[in-house]
């Protein structure tokens, strides 16, 4: 790996990812299979100015172990200290960062029940944590790095070594840490998104239109003073933070009881160790009420069937077709990138900050408003290279947003 470009990455993470503050306590999130990169993190923390620096690490191996032979019943509980731990951290103003860099099919086999139970126990713990992330009440910041078993499910004619380098060079490119100045190079990328953002937040679109040669018809309405959100976050301390390195989106909130019609993915999504493809969704009144997968359909289902606000939608992303990630013409199997390589919704949470005062309603306001609420948040892609968008405005004129997969403004 170029060690400048790898320098280039961990400043990136720090600086323009979750900005870390001087004096400022710093959790990491990582696998053990990434541990040198991790430690890199550490280092640079500590070098800007982190108070202290907190690793939570994780192991595929011991994950996949632990599905195997344990009994069910014992995924229905989670030791109040893992929930604590974060809780402390966040309270007293730490910044969060992740690496996501699971197998992504870890659990293929695994009894499907145990993973419903474990995934949908988690979503009930850590749902104070969630609310944190989801209501920018804290730094935080995604990213990816390669491991082995991720890197062979994107290259698999390589050999393991030359598919880490692939998948190294991939990402590089993807978070633009190979540029002569990434800081800069960032900076004017977030620019661009946000006069994107501007556009629509200034237009107040009252629907989109939404269709493809995949079949997708799809009719999304738009809450009222709805906000679209782009790459760059403010806190409620009012600090900037980027969540996901890389990213291409501009993303807002449908209206929970506003979605009608069909929607087909265009990747597969890789949800718990468990690959869902070639799915559709249909919606009535912003309810689920049909889907179809040829694999992964009960993964899918145990999704849909979190809770009542799984049945809905939380978020609509918009993603130009032609962006470095989707020209890379890599299907990563890993929803940081692919989502940042096509248009997509999430089923499940919305983000409270993208409707005016979203931050100050309490549950019933934000139903009368129609921002859904659930235990989760799960982005699919449904992007692609003849994708048209149609905004619709309160005077029912029409203009265009997307024509074939792009910006049409």
């Amino acid at each position: 790996m170029n060690k400048e470009f790898l320098e280039n990455y961990v400043e990136l993470a720090l600086k323009i990812g979750i900005n870390l503050q001087k004096n400022q306590c710093l959790v990491i999130m990582s696998p053990v299979e990434t541990a040198d990169f991790t430690r890199k993190l550490v280092e640079k923390a500590y070098e800007i100015g982190a108070s202290e620096v907190i690793v939570h690490w994780s192991d595929d191996f011991c994950k996949k172990m632990d599905f195997i032979y344990k009994d069910k019943l014992l995924f229905e509980n989670i030791p109040d200290w893992q929930l604590e731990s974060l809780m402390s951290y966040a309270n007293k103003g730490a910044a969060f960062l992740s690496i996501a860099a699971n197998d992504p099919e870890l659990l293929k086999g695994i009894d499907s029940e145990k993973i419903a139970i474990s995934q949908k126990t988690r979503n009930i713990k850590f749902k104070p944590y969630y609310d944190k992330v989801m209501g920018n009440e804290i730094q935080w910041n995604i990213l990816s790095v390669p491991t082995k078993s991720w890197a062979k499910k994107i290259f698999e004619n390589c050999s393991e070594e030359k598919a880490v380098q692939k998948l190294w060079d991939a990402i590089i490119y993807s978070v633009k840490a190979d540029t002569p100045d990434p800081i800069e190079t960032w900076k004017k990328h977030l620019d661009t998104l946000k006069e994107k953002m501007d556009y629509l937040n200034n237009k107040q679109f009252e629907k989109l239109i939404i269709t493809n040669s995949l079949g997708t018809n799809l009719t999304v309405q738009m809450p009222k003073n709805h906000i679209w959100a782009s790459g760059k976050d403010v806190t409620k301390n009012n600090i900037e933070f980027v969540a996901n390195i890389p990213t291409e989106e501009v993303f807002s909130l449908p209206h929970k009881y506003g979605v009608n019609g069909i929607v087909y993915a265009s990747k597969p999504l890789n949800y718990g160790g468990t690959l869902i493809e070639d799915f559709s969704i249909t919606f009535k009144d912003g309810k689920i009420i049909d889907f179809k997968a040829a694999h992964g359909k009960e993964a899918l289902e145990s999704l849909i069937n979190t809770d009542e606000g799984s049945k809905y939608l939380g978020e609509i992303a918009l993603v130009p077709f032609d962006s470095p990630i989707s020209n890379s013409n890599i299907l990563f199997y890993n929803t940081l990138f692919d989502e940042n390589a096509s248009c997509h919704l999430a089923i499940g949470q919305a983000y409270p900050s993208c409707i005016q005062d979203g931050d100050k309603m309490d549950s019933e306001t934000m139903e009368k408003n129609g921002v859904n609420d659930s235990l989760t948040h799960v982005d699919f892609m449904f992007g692609t290279d003849d994708l048209n968008i149609l905004g619709i405005a309160k005077n029912m004129k029409k203009e265009n947003i997307f024509i074939k997969g792009n910006w049409a403004f």
